[in-house]
């Protein structure tokens, strides 16, 4: 196993570990009255890290795609949380939807460098 396949695969257990510990909040937030937009956030964040680990454990080309969209979603959810909702400090949410992104970015070109030409 190169060093390459080690990384991507560890990058995609990250991801489902991630999917499946935000996954976990959703029963929760169903059982009272849920915001809106605090549930619509979770289950994008889970989704799309849940499709990302599956992207990049597969090598897809839209992997890195969706690693950028689950950045935007952390982010919109703790700037919803912070400035919507009240329920987290300000300078907290920015601080975390600004590392979301930036970390985002990062996994998305190193996946889509490291990617390779396939052989299906």
């Amino acid at each position: 196993m190169s060093d390459r396949s080690t990384a991507l695969l560890l990058i995609a257990v990250a991801l489902a570990g991630y999917g499946l510990y935000i996954a976990g909040y959703v029963p929760a937030m169903l059982l009272g009255q849920p915001v809106p937009l605090l549930l619509i956030g979770f289950v994008l964040q889970a989704v799309c890290a849940l499709a990302a680990a599956v992207g990049v454990w597969r090598g897809r080309s839209w992997a890195a795609v969706v690693v950028v969209l689950l950045g935007l979603s952390i982010a919109a959810t703790w700037l919803i949380e912070g400035f919507v909702l009240g329920i987290v400090a300000y300078l907290h949410a920015l601080l975390v939807a600004v590392l979301a992104i930036v970390v985002a970015l990062i996994i998305a070109a190193y996946v889509n460098r490291q990617r390779g030409p396939r052989i299906d």
